[in-house]
């Protein structure tokens, strides 16, 4: 059984400001002497909350720009004494020190300040907090005697935990708040170090392809999942942003799975890929359907008729706020997941409906990411595959060239083919998929794939493919199910052959000199 100490003194020291007043009213109330620093006190005091400077109770004023105020032996001793040894409260009580029951101290989001365009090293530098971490790592370090706050998401429960117990909390809640106050620095000192880790010794920042040679993850979890993949595997959502599908606001169903977090990424990544409006319709992480048209209602019907079978509990994206009418078409198809920038009112009101269909809104993040993946022992890390086709770059291989119509079609089969896992096949016409072959062993499995799955008419089609063809059966079996044209990275030794093929073939080809292999 531990005695938990009452709160008489407390250090207040916060960046972020959000509900300090109010919290320091409910300590001051119960007796609690405050103790803080600069632009904290003077908040305070603007507040008539009674406040004692840090220079008052140390007998030193901050010097060195502020560089050095709370870290001094009144202040750190006050923190650290344990209170069951009595040589530690001997030694406070020889050198006058009295001890400190609640730090409350909070951080700068770094990385915010360092993603500012222009900012140099030394100005990182002199950004780089010091006291802060000294005060909260010493509070956690001994949290059996002092209580360490680092978010104002924290102020209200433990504002009614202090007034329901006279001033005291519990060791459970001393022991959490220690856990989430190690969680916190460790954030802080990640989002230094990456960012450091992207600066030469010259002060340049390193080229954006250039990884880092640390490898710094930290992601605060923020969603338990009923399971994994499959329910014998347990399972979290931990995100880095709060934009992009893990950073995305459910506005509605049941809780999303770790299979439905997968398929909205996939979803969102490839409709990101369009300006015009367009849908996306996502079985197992491959696209059943893709649609770029004039209206979002009229992208969504383009998508579903390419494979209504399989689009059946498929998860769907879309570019713009859904509307009315799209979502009217939508509600006529059992879908697990549906994400979007926005939803209109009226939109919502048609899908809330259906009780357990997921509403997700996501917003989307403007910067690329690494791509991350774990393998035995170890993580696997690469820039984002987000090459743009160059339109100016593609060269035609065969004697006929393409039409105005085929050449529209090959730019949106090859962008939906990126996402599309390998060895991906795509058959298309301007602005929707017709079928997709996807995850063969060979590439002319993938073309056969494609080819048995099309409900729509394949003749007059284009096709892509993510890779090059190693041999000509890749292109001759497309061409038996009416294909016009191919667009495809090139590279292959027999590209030769293949080219000939399809002059044989009265095909138009076209080469990127890009792979998308996607696995």
């Amino acid at each position: 059984m531990f005695f938990m100490p009452r709160i008489e003194r407390a250090l207040l020291s916060v960046t972020d400001k959000t509900g300090i007043v109010p919290f320091a009213r409910v300590l001051h109330r119960l007796g609690v002497e405050l103790i803080s620093t600069g632009g904290t006190a003077k908040l305070l005091r603007d507040n008539q909350i009674p406040v004692r400077d840090v220079s008052e109770i140390t007998g030193f004023p901050e010097i060195l720009e502020g560089r050095v105020k709370t870290i001094h032996p009144r202040i750190a001793a006050g923190i650290l004494a344990v209170r069951a040894k009595p040589e530690h409260s001997q030694a406070l009580t020889e050198h006058g020190i009295a001890p400190i029951q609640m730090v409350v101290v909070n951080l700068y989001e770094f990385s915010k300040f360092s993603n500012k365009p222009g900012v140099s090293r030394e100005e990182l530098i002199e950004n780089i907090d010091i006291g802060g971490p000294t005060m909260i790592r010493a509070a956690a370090k001994n949290f059996q005697d002092v209580a360490v706050i680092v978010s104002p998401d924290q102020y209200e429960s433990i504002s009614r935990e202090l007034e329901a117990n006279s001033g005291t909390l519990s060791f459970a809640t001393h022991w959490g708040l220690a856990q989430q106050a190690f969680t916190h620095t460790a954030a802080y000192d990640q989002a230094v170090s990456a960012r450091l880790l992207h600066i030469d010794a010259e002060g340049k920042d390193l080229k954006s392809d250039e990884l880092p040679g640390t490898l710094e993850i930290s992601a605060p979890r923020t969603a338990a999942l009923r399971y994994g993949e499959n329910p014998h595997q347990k399972a979290a959502l931990y995100a880095l942003h709060d934009a992009g599908v893990a950073g995305a606001k459910q506005l509605h169903g049941k809780e999303l799975s770790y299979n439905n977090l997968v398929d909205l990424d996939a979803a969102w990544q490839l409709v990101q890929e369009f300006e015009s409006p367009a849908a996306v319709i996502i079985k197992h992480t491959n696209p059943c359907g893709c649609a770029e048209q004039p209206t979002l209602a009229d992208a969504y019907r383009k998508a579903f008729e390419a494979d209504p079978v399989s689009a059946f509990g498929g998860v769907l994206a879309f570019n713009r706020e859904l509307d009315q009418e799209t979502a009217g078409e939508v509600s006529k198809l059992f879908v697990e997941a549906i994400a979007a920038p926005a939803f209109s009112q009226e939109a919502i009101a048609v899908l809330t409906a259906k009780k357990n269909l997921r509403l997700v809104a996501v917003n989307t993040l403007h910067d690329s990411e690494l791509v991350i993946k774990s393998i035995s022992g170890g993580l696997l890390a690469q820039t984002a595959d987000d090459a743009r086709l160059d339109i100016s770059a593609l060269q035609v291989k065969t004697d006929r060239h393409p039409t105005a119509l085929e050449r529209e079609a090959l730019i949106f089969a090859w962008t939906v083919c990126k996402h599309v896992k390998s060895n991906a096949i795509v058959y298309a016409l301007p602005g929707q998929t017709v079928s997709v072959g996807a995850g063969q062993m060979s590439r002319v499995d993938s073309v056969k794939a494609g080819a048995m799955k099309a409900i729509l008419p394949l003749a007059g089609t284009v096709l892509a493919s993510d890779a090059f063809f190693p041999f000509p059966d890749g292109v001759e079996e497309a061409a038996k199910h009416g294909i016009t044209a191919v667009i495809q990275p090139g590279g292959s030794v027999r590209d030769r052959e293949v080219t000939e093929a399809a002059n044989r073939l009265n095909l138009a080809m076209v080469f990127t000199g890009v792979r998308h292999f996607r696995h």
